[in-house]
């Protein structure tokens, strides 16, 4: 009688965790930074793809504009890992500036993407609540239209866009089960890209990264955009960032970018997902350099009233800073104000629907803790004025520091009080690295890759 035949042993699969036990500790960092390594290369090859498509169709006013848009479309395929989202605004001053084709192009390439114009708050808010259908990428066309001067307050929408960029948002609503009043709680937590004419209101700007389109040139190409043609190219993206957002999603969840200097606060919340997908790629430099210069952009913007209001005050004491000296405390009467005031050019206070007044001059200061006071000028009996001191903490505040020029001829007997209560900025040092241009040099981001 014949036995079974036995069969040969298949090869076995060797153990990894036991030929890493073998090799040591070494072979495990070895392992895991190639593993990093080919991710990294990967993930710049594929966000090189999405920077050339994209600017295949638009044209962007610099290069940090275009690595700006490319990282933002890599950061909505990781929405779960950051703590905040920024909105992304393409604004302009006049129409045809390539603000919607930014928008269009883009909704090729984000995950579920909603093309809204106009929509309302209801639906914004079903929409980010949906769960089976996954964190949507709102594309917001035509902003203008809800926040411009012409149009009536939209305070729905815009605690949306101001909740919705931190995880973990919701906005609280009652809703009618039967008979029963019951609440709801509804998440905001979206990744939302704008698109509009003029500015936006200053909760919102502080929670994006602005764009400053504006209309190409005779000489400025892009090729037209048509969907039926360009949608499969944008399709097989959108599915290789996919693919990629899930090899990294841990490392993602992990980063802590290191803020250029300049970036704190609101910026560098919006400005750390997007730094945390430049490092998962190797373009680090690259995207700090980006992030250094549209914040800086970003901060020249239409200015409040108020804030008008101290830049023009600081120029007036800083002129007559021997006079300001010299009264008790320092400062300058109200007349003496309002008269300068009033005869300073290209400055709103004139042509004002109701030309500015000792009570509206009170009141629009008072609101920095920097109201009327009693004061004796050096010439002249005690009057009602402004005190250097309570407008020098609000200038500190909410104002840059003075160039180093604007205070070159200041005289000498006013040094004590110009550096007691001006801040002046430090000259630049030679060679001090981005120098602000808004450009990078030629072949500068191929190189860095």
């Amino acid at each position: 009688m014949t036995g079974k035949k036995k069969k040969p042993d298949a090869q076995k699969r060797p153990d990894m965790n036991e030929e890493l036990r073998r090799r040591g500790p070494d072979a495990v960092r070895q392992r895991h930074d190639d593993a990093h390594r080919k991710h990294r290369e990967q993930g710049a090859r594929l966000l090189d793809d999405v920077l050339k498509f994209l600017c295949r169709f638009v044209s962007y006013p610099s290069e940090h504009a275009s690595l700006t848009h490319a990282l933002w479309v890599g950061h909505t395929h990781l929405m779960h890992a950051w703590e905040s989202t920024p909105r992304l605004a393409f604004l302009s001053p006049e129409p045809e500036c390539g603000k919607s084709r930014s928008l269009e192009v883009t909704e090729l390439l984000v995950p579920n993407p909603i093309d809204v114009m106009n929509a309302s708050p209801a639906y914004l808010f079903r929409k980010c609540g949906d769960e089976e259908a996954g964190s949507p990428t709102i594309l917001f066309d035509e902003i203008d239209a809800i926040f411009g001067p012409k149009a009536k307050e939209n305070e729905d929408i815009r605690a949306f866009l101001n909740s919705g960029h931190r995880r973990g948002a919701h906005f609280g609503r009652c809703a009618m089960h039967g008979k029963t009043v019951v609440t709801e709680e509804i998440q905001s937590y979206a990744a939302v890209a704008l698109a509009g004419l003029g500015w936006l209101p200053d909760t919102i700007m502080s929670r994006s990264i602005i764009v400053r389109m504006r209309r190409r040139r005779p000489d400025e190409k892009v090729e037209p955009f048509r969907r039926r043609v360009h949608a499969p190219v944008g399709e097989e993206l959108r599915q290789r960032l996919m693919v990629w957002a899930g090899e990294v999603v841990e490392r993602a969840e992990q980063a802590r970018p290191e803020m250029p200097p300049g970036i704190e606060d609101r910026a560098a919340d919006m400005w750390e997902p997007l730094l945390a997908v430049a490092d998962l790629v190797g373009w680090s430099e690259l995207a700090r350099t980006a992030a250094v210069a549209l914040v800086a952009a970003g901060r020249v913007s239409s200015v409040s009233l108020s804030v008008r209001l101290l830049s023009d005050l600081r120029t007036i004491f800083l002129n007559n800073l021997e006079e300001v000296s010299q009264a008790s405390p320092e400062g300058l009467p109200t007349k003496a104000v309002l008269a300068e005031l009033l005869a300073l050019d290209d400055a709103p206070w004139k042509t004002l629907k109701k030309p500015l007044d000792a009570n509206q001059l009170s009141r629009r200061l008072q609101d920095y803790d920097a109201g009327p006071k009693n004061l004796r000028p050096q010439l002249g009996n005690q009057s009602k004025g402004y005190h250097l001191a309570d407008l020098a903490d609000a200038w500190r505040r909410y104002l840059s520091p003075l160039p180093a020029e604007a205070v070159a001829a200041v005289p000498a007997v006013t040094l004590d009080t110009l550096q007691r209560f001006f801040e002046i900025a430090p000259e630049p040092m030679a060679g001090d690295g981005w120098d602000g241009r808004d450009e990078f040099s030629g072949g500068e981001r191929e190189k860095a890759i």
